[in-house]
């Protein structure tokens, strides 16, 4: 990450073109952008214009899910909304592409960091897009005793905007863990039957 703040100039830079380039797909406003890169609007709404201009994301409507509020009742509403999406006749997006997976490392220390104050952890399993390998369940599993689970969904998403990919997650109290491990339970099975990292196993799993 230090590495291509450096070459790429600022934090919200490398953020926003990642969200774009590993979410080829999908169009984002610039509330919705902020909030995935967690960056101010202002800082997100410049680097934006920016690449526009030289023609990486392309201006885009497409509909979003809005809750609003009719007296003391709310509901979603699908409404249709501007934004942006990434520009795929981008003449260098197969390079850049495949310099941003290269560099898209978030080490396991990083990771432990910023899950670490979520609860007493005593597993954390990294797969899929750590391990490059798409076939795979869950990106993440976290099982502890005491688990904070709106702290690790917050945890959750910064390490999201950090890496620019929404992470499939997995959340256990130890008990329920071994339980379902014990049960052969076809999720758990799935994540240690397939490429995956125990970045902390005080389990003693193999």
């Amino acid at each position: 990450m230090d590495t291509l703040i450096n070459l790429l100039g600022s934090v919200a830079k490398v953020k926003v073109i990642k969200l774009f380039v590993f979410n080829p797909d999908t169009a984002y406003d610039l509330d919705q952008i902020a909030e995935r890169t967690k960056e101010a609007k202002t800082k997100v709404r410049k680097e934006v214009a920016l690449m526009q201009k030289m023609k990486l994301v392309r201006r885009k409507s497409f509909y979003k899910i809005v809750t609003r509020k009719t007296g003391k009742k709310k509901k979603q509403v699908r409404v249709k909304t501007y934004g942006f999406a990434l520009d795929q006749s981008f003449k260098q997006l197969a390079p850049l592409r495949g310099f941003l997976v290269s560099m898209n490392h978030l080490g396991p220390k990083d990771i432990i960091t910023k899950l670490n104050r979520t609860g007493n952890i005593k597993l954390i399993i990294t797969a899929g897009v750590f391990s490059q390998d798409p076939e795979s369940r869950v990106d993440l599993l976290v099982v502890g005793d005491h688990i904070k689970r709106g702290m690790v969904d917050s945890a959750v998403r910064t390490i999201e905007a950090e890496i620019g990919q929404e992470l499939r997650y997995a959340v256990f109290e130890t008990p329920d863990f071994q339980y379902r491990l014990g049960l052969y339970d076809k999720l758990i099975h799935d994540i240690l039957d397939f490429p995956h990292q125990k970045i902390v196993n005080k389990l003693g799993l193999r």
